[in-house]
């Protein structure tokens, strides 16, 4: 997988991840101000199941929306470890690995993007072997 296709997925996860949490949060918001949960009144909370319904169903939407978000940053560090176990140098690799494996492998990757190397350009880079260099 190549810097760009990563750069594009980690892309691609951090908008679906921004979308579900903005949809969630209006979801949230449009039940409360459609009075899917009252609080007071002699019963301490009240609930309205028509609103509450349409509530749940935006937030199993939005969770979705989220999960796939999840589902492609993974992704994404994943091809950036591939990418950068292809390189000579491995300090890249190792800080994606520990910064990954402790829960912040979206700093790795957002490092990575802004100014990590690609480890296909070596596939694609000449090696100077006896066909065709004359």
């Amino acid at each position: 997988m190549s810097k760009a296709t990563i750069t594009q997925l980690f892309g691609v996860a951090v908008a679906a991840v921004v979308v579900g949490t903005v949809v969630g949060t209006a979801a949230v918001l449009v039940g409360l101000a459609n009075g899917a949960v009252g609080l007071g009144g002699p019963r301490g909370v009240s609930l309205d199941g028509g609103a509450i319904a349409g509530t749940v169903a935006w937030l199993a939407a939005a969770s979705l929306v989220v999960a796939a978000g999840g589902v492609a940053a993974i992704a994404s560090w994943v091809g950036a470890l591939r990418n950068t176990s292809r390189l000579e140098d491995k300090t890249w690799f190792a800080a994606l690995l520990v910064l990954g494996l402790v829960s912040l492998g979206w700093v790795a990757v957002i490092a990575y993007v802004v100014a990590g190397p690609d480890g296909t350009e070596l596939e694609a880079a000449p090696t100077g072997g006896a066909i065709g260099s004359w």
